[in-house]
């Protein structure tokens, strides 16, 4: 029914510069990370009743800072997942190096959690430092050296194009990534967004150090480092040793249903795990004619949640997708990887939209966009690097407008 859960848990010690989540600075003492822990074990169970849980695979548990949960209450969390969703092949938590424990580590695997991946950004105290990250360098490679010697499969997240950071500052912090041992790397390009503490630090500023060339130079710069250590890319923003790809990330790109609990959490179901969901919760509207496919996210609060865990006590906002809708969506993040559109999904297009499919990919590859690879389009460089213009032009095969609703 669904491919893939994700779980969010919505606490940090405090907000990033650059954070616009949906986290919120938690004291290490306050009850409700335990109640809202507890509920959404009382939502899993609820969804595998439902049947939103055949079939998934993989399950991700997110943030904010999920180990800030602590051991118990995370490992718990961990173990849930497995009782409901016994078919899962990986499950990652979500790790920041401050409080990523001994004590975490032995507990989340035990209950089963696979992965680790380990927010770092920088391994440059400096850059740490205008980010807001709670941890310096070396607390971030003394745990994800613990991680690695876990043997938990573990993956680094880094960001480029931030302040402080110069060319030479960023080949150590990749290099020094590598160095550590781990199985995944995902390189993203900071976003200023707005409202942020990094948005009004720097609001009169021309940010020079974040422009789009300073961010194309860069995520060459990690495509050149981390292949040269053996590890390829298969997502625009992700990098894995042989064997080491994150399957939760895939799903995303592949237009399977995927199931989110917890506050601002999203969802992407088909017509029967929506109909699904909505015999629990009748608040959620039926959806319009031709629809087949929901994205749904939660409103509902994180003490609102914990007070009633209930499906039924759920507010969301939701789009509805039609068929051709659907298809042009799954056109646009299927050009995220470096495999291509596949031929399927290629051929379904072409079914639904005809000439416009044809004069749209042929323009991408007039533009250098797209490229024939092994008998599939495949993004190239210049497409991933001008992204906005790849997936627009794929979305916009889309007709109509998207309806919404909220509940």
């Amino acid at each position: 029914m669904t491919s893939a859960l994700y779980l969010h848990i919505p606490f940090c010690v405090r907000k990033c510069a650059y954070c616009d989540f949906a986290s919120w600075a938690t004291p290490a003492i306050d009850p409700l990370m335990a109640a809202y822990a507890r509920a959404l074990e009382l939502q899993i169970t609820e969804a595998e009743s439902l049947g939103l849980l055949e079939g998934c695979e993989t399950a991700y548990v997110g943030g904010g800072t999920p180990t800030l949960l602590g051991e118990k209450d995370l490992g718990s969390l961990v173990s849930s997942v497995r009782a409901s969703a016994p078919g899962i092949l990986e499950l990652t938590c979500e790790a920041n190096p401050d409080s990523l424990a001994d004590e975490v580590l032995l507990v989340v695997r035990e209950a089963g959690a696979t992965r680790l991946s380990i927010g770092v950004q920088s391994l440059d105290d400096a850059e740490l430092a205008e980010l807001g990250r709670l941890h310096d360098a070396d607390c971030a490679r003394e745990r994800v050296s613990a991680a690695v010697a876990s043997n938990l499969d573990v993956s680094v997240d880094l960001m480029c194009a931030t302040p402080r950071q110069t060319d030479e500052g960023w080949a150590r912090t990749v290099e020094g990534t590598v160095a550590l041992g781990v199985g995944h790397v995902s390189v993203y390009p900071l976003q200023i967004e707005e409202g942020t503490a990094l948005d009004a630090r720097y609001a009169d500023d021309p940010c020079d150090w974040n422009d789009d060339g300073v961010q194309a130079s860069r995520m060459t710069q990690s495509q050149a480092l981390l292949e040269g250590c053996g590890y390829h890319r298969y997502e625009v923003a992700s990098y894995a040793a042989a064997g080491k790809q994150c399957r939760h990330n895939i799903a995303y790109w592949t237009g399977v249903p995927y199931l989110g609990l917890g506050t601002g959490a999203s969802s992407m179901l088909d017509l029967e795990g929506y109909l699904r969901l909505r015999e629990a919760c009748r608040r959620l509207p039926e959806p319009p004619l031709g629809t087949v496919r929901a994205r749904l996210t939660v409103r509902t609060g994180r003490g609102e949640l914990a007070a009633d865990p209930r499906l039924s006590a759920l507010s969301f906002s939701l789009e509805f997708l039609s068929g051709p809708q659907a298809v042009a969506e799954d056109l646009m993040l299927g050009a995220r990887l470096v495999e291509g559109l596949r031929p399927e999904l290629v051929s379904r297009a072409r079914e639904l939209f005809g000439a416009r499919l044809d004069a749209t990919l042929e323009a991408l590859l007039a533009d250098g966009l797209l490229a024939e690879r092994g008998g599939l389009l495949a993004p190239t460089e210049r497409g991933w690097l001008l992204g906005n213009e790849l997936y627009g032009a794929l979305w916009e095969l889309a007709p109509g407008e998207v309806a919404d609703a909220r509940c």
